[in-house]
């Protein structure tokens, strides 16, 4: 079942990359806009069969798992912009908060986190990119050479500064040298990472909390600055060291400036994603 999950939000979330696939679903919600909601109702099926299969059956989780995917789903059907930064909060803040989670027994809840957290990036994609058609959201492959530069300035500007931090902080360990770097193991980190954390994020906190700010605010250091430090409180409550972790929030909010930046110059959120996942690996593989 973890594999098939694991699978299935992929395939989905790859596929989405096509121009072709966006501009179809597109024209099949302008059509019929109420086919929107086919997407929650398909989630929340899923949810229960998830559930189902791993032993953990709780209706006030399926209850829950409906109200979590139907909720925004009708805040985005009512097509008005102040209600859009509503719904991208009920699609954050229940997976931020591991909503729920007290209602399954513990073996069920890795599954249902996997079903959960795949359904927040389906649903921001069929919400947002497909029938809101927000704009900026970038959602595309690379398209010129500067898509892939950006992120090499950004990694060269942001590295440092992470590192001097990390450091004094006590945040990571020492350097350990190059002795354990292999290329086979970086790159299927830097692919795990790219795919299971950093496109996730950065769909949330670039392409629609930050996009969302700046279509409303302005395309500003100051929008970019104030999306960053959105993004460095999300990390309050993450390991390692005591919560709140203010350490992490701050190397956080450094990096959100820098990804932010990134994302705004680029013409793809691969670019801001593959700088993310870069950072990542590189923090795992050569310090402690």
């Amino acid at each position: 079942m973890h594999s098939f999950l694991i699978a299935l939000f992929l395939l989905i979330v790859l596929s989405l990359f096509s121009p072709a696939l966006q501009a179809a679903l597109r024209a099949f919600f302008e059509r019929r806009p109420t086919a929107v909601f086919a997407a929650p109702a398909a989630l929340t099926v899923l949810f229960a069969a998830v559930l189902a299969a791993s032993g953990g059956w709780s209706t006030p989780f399926v209850l829950l798992a409906a109200a979590y995917t139907f909720l925004p789903t009708a805040l985005v059907y009512a097509r008005k912009p102040g209600l859009d930064f509503a719904a991208i909060l009920l699609l954050w803040l229940p997976i931020e908060f591991a909503a729920g989670r007290q209602l399954l027994p513990r073996a069920a809840w890795g599954l249902a986190n996997l079903t959960a957290r795949g359904t927040a990036m389906t649903l921001a994609l069929v919400l947002f990119l497909l029938f809101r058609n927000l704009p900026s959201m970038k959602y595309n492959l690379p398209r010129k050479w500067s898509d892939l530069l950006y992120p090499a300035i950004g990694f060269a500007a942001v590295t440092p500064p992470l590192i001097a931090l990390g450091l004094w902080f006590g945040y990571m360990g020492p350097f350990l040298g190059f002795g354990r770097f292999r290329a086979g193991a970086f790159g299927l980190l830097l692919l795990k990472t790219a795919l299971g954390v950093a496109l996730p994020e950065e769909l949330l906190f670039r392409a629609l909390i930050q996009n969302w700010l700046m279509q409303r605010f302005g395309f500003t250091n100051r929008t970019l600055a104030l999306a960053a430090l959105i993004f460095g409180a999300s990390h309050l409550d993450n390991p390692p060291g005591p919560l709140p972790n203010w350490r992490y929030m701050i190397l956080a909010t450094i990096a959100g400036i820098v990804f932010g930046k990134v994302f705004w110059k680029s013409s793809t959120i691969c670019s801001s994603a593959g700088l993310h996942a870069l950072v990542n690996s590189v923090r795992h593989t050569f310090f402690g």
